[in-house]
């Protein structure tokens, strides 16, 4: 195993993965959302902030730091620990020669509260891109697919996925680009693509970013969650038709694809399974997170997960 990510508390989480303060609700026995696997040999080591490990043409790695490291009277502390981490993501790409930035996952405590006068997702989104422009990556266009969630205490944590290969970015054509989001959400637009295409060699892997009932860039059916997961769901068969047409080789089902669905409140766990278990033919591949959208008026996000083999079957 290269990385991935492991929710809730448990047995000791093995090292190539990072553990991420937020309950998992559904399957009932603790499981890992884990990176595709290679054959060939895991290096690890660290660099600043990042712990990493790396196989052939991937890179995985993981920060978890305390916002009590930045000093107390700093504007924000989470936006600097952010802007902090990513260079360090980003410095660290560059010393192993992994270009390619394709997808990360960010979870951060008190997602939607307020602090220094400023919600905490607005701040780790210009501690982001400060660092994406500090390091010459472009903030609009060929971004990662990413997601934020809120947990409720711990650590600002991120895990990442590089690459030495092509990213082809995908957008919703149902909703504004996140990069393109009009200053009421933010100074600093959020920086990432609602979907990304990574080739390797014989490979292709899709990744959905954190996915919500957002179309344009407002969020709909508020305090309805049912009805927001029945928009989120139309929300992904349309990114994944894009995705379809861009690689031809990009599972062209929802069936087919590894999906995590991210609750605010765990009682909806029932409501929100049973419109997925009716859009998904039982959704047999969901693994349930309870843990805070990035917008407050958001009940419920999923993201996913899928890979093709070139050469295959379409």
């Amino acid at each position: 195993m290269l990385g991935g990510l492991a929710f809730g508390s448990g047995p000791a989480v093995p090292s190539a993965l990072m553990a991420v303060g937020a309950r998992q609700l559904a399957p009932e026995a603790p499981m890992a959302i884990a990176l595709p696997a290679s054959d060939e040999p895991v290096r690890s080591g660290s660099q600043g902030l990042v712990r990493w490990c790396e196989a052939g043409p991937l890179l995985f790695g993981r920060i978890a730091v305390d916002e009590s490291a930045f000093a107390e009277e700093a504007p924000s502390r989470l936006m600097d620990l952010t802007a902090a981490a990513y260079r360090d993501l980003f410095a660290t790409l560059e010393t192993r020669g992994f270009p390619t930035l394709a997808r990360v996952w960010n979870y951060l405590p008190h997602i939607n509260l307020e602090s220094h006068g400023l919600e905490r997702y607005r701040q780790f989104n210009a501690g982001r891109q400060v660092a994406f422009a500090a390091s010459g990556r472009p903030l609009v266009g060929n971004v990662p697919a990413a997601c934020a969630l809120g947990t409720h205490g711990g650590p600002l944590s991120i895990a990442f996925l590089a690459a030495r290969g092509e990213f082809l970015p995908v957008e919703n054509p149902r909703q504004v680009s996140a990069y393109h989001y009009p200053r009421d959400y933010g100074e600093r637009s959020p920086t990432f693509s609602r979907a990304g295409i990574l080739r390797l060699n014989g490979r292709e892997l899709l990744f959905v970013s954190g996915t919500a009932a957002i179309v344009g860039h407002r969020s709909l059916h508020p305090d309805d969650v049912v009805a927001q997961t029945h928009e989120t769901v139309a929300n992904l068969r349309s990114v994944l038709a894009v995705a379809a047409r861009t690689s031809p080789r990009v599972p062209a089902r929802l069936e087919s694809l590894d999906f995590t669905v991210y609750l605010r409140h765990a009682d909806d766990l029932a409501r929100v399974r049973g419109v997925l278990a009716e859009a998904l033919e039982g959704a047999p591949r969901c693994t349930f997170v309870e843990a805070d959208v990035c917008r407050a008026d958001l009940l419920v996000e999923i993201e996913a997960t899928g890979e093709a083999m070139t050469g295959a079957s379409a």
